[in-house]
């Protein structure tokens, strides 16, 4: 299973550089990165709500669940 985050294509929709939602959102842009890279291996509630506020947007439309290859799910 794998979580992917969605941050990229969200920013490009609202013209966002990583820099400016960094601000926004109050944590540095060297952990935009490590969430964008998918290398979090957890994200805060309240950073997770920064985030929808400041997109203005649900946790799912930067968060999805795909899951793996070849998975039986029996």
């Amino acid at each position: 299973m794998a979580i992917i985050v969605d941050l990229d294509l969200q920013l490009a929709k609202r013209g966002l550089s990583v820099g400016e939602f960094a601000d926004a959102v109050g944590i540095t842009p060297a952990n935009i990165a490590v969430l964008k890279n998918g290398r979090a291996k957890a994200v805060r509630f309240t950073t997770l709500d920064a985030i929808c506020r400041t997109l203005d947007c649900q946790p799912g439309d930067v968060l999805r669940w795909v899951p793996d290859e070849g998975v039986d799910d029996a």
